[in-house]
């Protein structure tokens, strides 16, 4: 069963969009890029979309 986690191994900043992009199947490097795009076009907005994320998903857990 898939879950919406932060990821540990594919992390840059705090593992939002590795742990999106396992989660919809995309590569977490075009996420990042969008979230860069996003930035520039979205004065800001991305920047809190995402510091909401990081702070709300649960850290990915291996077992």
């Amino acid at each position: 069963m898939k879950s919406l986690a932060k990821s540990q191994e594919n992390k840059m900043v705090a593992g939002v969009c590795g742990g999106l992009g396992r989660y919809f199947n995309i590569d977490p490097s075009l996420l990042r890029m969008g979230f860069v795009v996003a930035t520039v076009f979205g004065v800001g907005v991305p920047i809190v979309l995402y510091a909401v994320l990081a702070a709300v998903l649960p850290q990915e857990r291996y077992w």
